[in-house]
């Protein structure tokens, strides 16, 4: 009986330790496959390299021509209300984007006399079905979290997160649920 259960154990006991090494193995590439947070020493290595890069001199260049200024500028006078998430008052200058703009569905807006491109995305659902009874001239209410330059466009571009026209509200992004 021993002569008969021995060779059954044995090749049990080598499946059951290759099992277990190999999950030892999994388990120690995930560890080390995580990424870590970048520090700030390499972040700012990063962004060295990539303004010697020619894209980063090209961009560089841009910023300081009198068409990134202006830019900038206008980035810069709505800043405080993105950042603080307040209503900004804005005209419809013109139901499209300049021409070979590759930023989905948005119009031209101004605010306090200057220009901007409002930008809700891709179209890809009827997320925007409202918005697309909008006039030029239309007065509405906006709030958006971030204030974006290129130097392939000549207006800052601005976020829509929500817009409102006389009292109703046409559009509100719907956060993310789930992830990061």
């Amino acid at each position: 009986m021993k002569k008969i259960i021995y060779p059954l154990i044995l090749p049990l006991a080598i499946a059951g330790g290759l099992a277990l090494a190999s999950h030892e193995i999994k388990s120690e590439t995930l560890k080390k496959s995580t990424p870590k947070p970048r520090s700030a020493v390499d972040m700012k290595t990063e962004n060295k390299k990539w303004e010697a890069s020619p894209d980063g001199i090209k961009f560089k260049k841009w910023k300081a021509s009198p068409q990134g200024t202006k830019v900038l500028d206008s980035a810069a006078k709505i800043r405080n209300q993105v950042k603080d998430s307040t209503n900004i008052e804005a005209v419809i200058t013109s139901l499209y984007l300049p021409l070979g703009s590759q930023l989905g569905f948005g119009v031209m807006i101004r605010i306090n006399g200057e220009d901007y491109i409002l930008s809700f995305g891709l179209e890809n659902s009827n997320d925007f079905q409202q918005l697309h009874s909008l006039k030029v001239n239309d007065k509405i209410m906006i709030r958006s979290h971030s204030v974006m330059y290129a130097p392939k466009y000549s207006y800052p571009i601005v976020s829509g997160d929500y817009l409102e026209r006389d009292g109703k509200i046409m559009y509100k992004r719907i956060p993310r649920q789930g992830g990061c």
